[in-house]
């Protein structure tokens, strides 16, 4: 893989933006800042579902921070802006093949929809292009810990118990509550096959569904910054 380089540092970030191509011949980017080798990095994953443009505006907002402040980076990291550009395109919330992004992963808890709709997980685990591309991408860099990004209800929620202070750190500047459980069961998301498959602790923000979108970033770059730039020693 290929990339080019968006800022001549000792901290360069590659750019992938061809990384994987989907059913329809649209292209996912992909970026990377994967300046230490001793410490495993974050992976950052915007636009899982097409219809919550809020996920994919925190994503773009906070690459060009990263894009800015690279020097300022401390700890390594992955980032993918839209997971879902068919979806997006279109404002609905599965892909191009009718499948709820964030029930297709390979979790040891997947389980066949009954019935396709905005929730379908796909005939089997794993089966869309999409999520293929990311549990390589996983199980090549064995991410410290994954978060995406949602809008819904506001709230910051954590699957496994080592990704609750990082969820409070993302807390900081809006006031959302972070929490274990998002009040509903999620086979073949992303929190599950993570935590279950992979012992990786996942955190999903939800941003307030139909939120200004200029008001995304400034929710959320308190905490991201501090992840990014401080020490987490305490925290994971």
């Amino acid at each position: 893989m290929q990339g080019k380089t968006l800022a001549s540092t000792n901290k360069t970030i590659e750019s992938f933006p061809e990384w994987v191509k989907t059913s329809t011949g649209r292209h996912l980017s992909l970026y990377q800042n994967l300046h230490r080798h001793d410490v495993k990095p974050f992976l950052f994953i915007g636009g899982v579902h097409g219809d919550e443009p809020e996920g994919v505006r925190l994503a773009e907002e906070f690459l060009i921070w990263l894009n800015k402040h690279s020097e300022e980076s401390d700890h390594p990291w992955i980032l993918i802006p839209c997971l879902n550009p068919d979806g997006y395109s279109q404002n609905q919330r599965t892909n191009a093949n009718g499948v709820d992004l964030n029930r297709n992963f390979p979790a040891l808890d997947w389980k066949k929809s009954e019935n396709k709709d905005r929730y379908f997980s796909g005939l089997e685990p794993a089966s869309e292009i999409e999520i293929q591309a990311t549990v390589q991408l996983v199980e090549k860099y064995k991410p410290r810990a994954i978060f995406h990004f949602h809008s819904w209800k506001p709230c910051v929620v954590y699957t496994g118990k080592s990704g609750a202070k990082l969820a409070k750190l993302l807390t900081i500047g809006n006031g959302y509550e972070s929490r274990e459980d998002i009040g509903y069961p999620t086979p073949g998301s992303l929190g599950q096959w993570g935590w279950l498959n992979c012992q990786t602790p996942v955190i999903c923000i939800e941003e307030q569904e139909n939120a200004d979108l200029n008001s995304v970033w400034p929710h959320f770059s308190q905490g991201l910054q501090k992840l990014i730039k401080g020490d987490l020693t305490d925290v994971i």
